[in-house]
C-alpha cells in the first residue's frame, strides 16, 4: 500500500504511536473499542431491529433458547423494556415464545429461522466491513491488530468477571 504523500509530494512515514504508560492504556483501549463498536452498530442489512434488539437476538441465537429473566440480566435490561422489545421481536418474526420443556410453568425464547438469517446476515456484513478496513491499514498496523487478537479475546473474557 502506498504511503500518504505530503503537499510537497514526498512520502510520509506512518509510525505507530509510542507505547503508553498503563495509566493511559485503559482509557485509550476503551475509547478505541467503543468507537469501533459504535461504527459497527450502524451497519444494517435489511433489518428493522434496533441495536438493542439485535443484541438480544444475538444472545438468543447463541443460547438456542433462553428464559426472559436470563436474557434481561445478560443484556442489562429492565423487565418493562424487555417486554416491549420481545413484543416487537415476536411480531416481526425473529423470535418465538414457548414453554420450557424442563419446567412447563416457565417461558423460553427461541430464534426463528428468520431470526437466525437476520443475525447471520448482519454478522456477515459487519465481518466484511472489518476485513475491508483491515485491508486498508498499512501492513505493520494490520499485523499488529491480528497479533493482538488473542490478547483482546482473553481481555474480553476477563472484563466483568470476579477477580480470583
Amino acid at each position: 500500500m502506498p504511503q500518504p504523500s505530503s503537499a510537497s509530494g514526498a512520502e510520509v512515514s506512518v509510525q505507530p504511536p509510542p507505547i503508553e504508560p498503563e495509566s493511559v492504556s485503559g482509557p485509550r483501549l476503551r475509547a478505541a473499542v467503543l468507537k469501533l463498536s459504535r461504527r459497527l452498530r450502524t451497519i444494517e442489512v435489511g433489518s428493522s431491529l434496533t441495536p438493542a434488539e439485535f443484541s438480544a437476538l444475538a444472545t438468543i441465537v447463541r443460547s438456542g433458547q433462553i428464559r426472559p429473566s436470563v436474557l434481561a440480566q445478560a443484556e442489562g435490561l429492565n423487565p418493562t423494556m424487555l417486554s416491549r422489545m420481545l413484543a416487537r421481536m415476536t411480531s416481526t418474526g425473529v423470535v418465538t415464545r414457548g414453554v420450557d420443556p424442563r419446567d412447563r410453568r416457565a417461558v423460553v425464547l427461541r430464534p426463528t429461522p428468520e431470526g437466525r438469517r437476520t443475525h447471520q446476515g448482519l454478522r456477515d456484513a459487519r465481518a466484511r466491513l472489518l476485513e475491508a478496513a483491515l485491508e486498508q491499514l498499512p501492513a505493520a498496523s494490520r499485523q499488529a491488530v491480528l497479533e493482538a487478537l488473542p490478547g483482546l479475546e482473553a481481555l474480553a473474557d476477563l472484563v466483568g468477571q470476579p477477580s480470583p
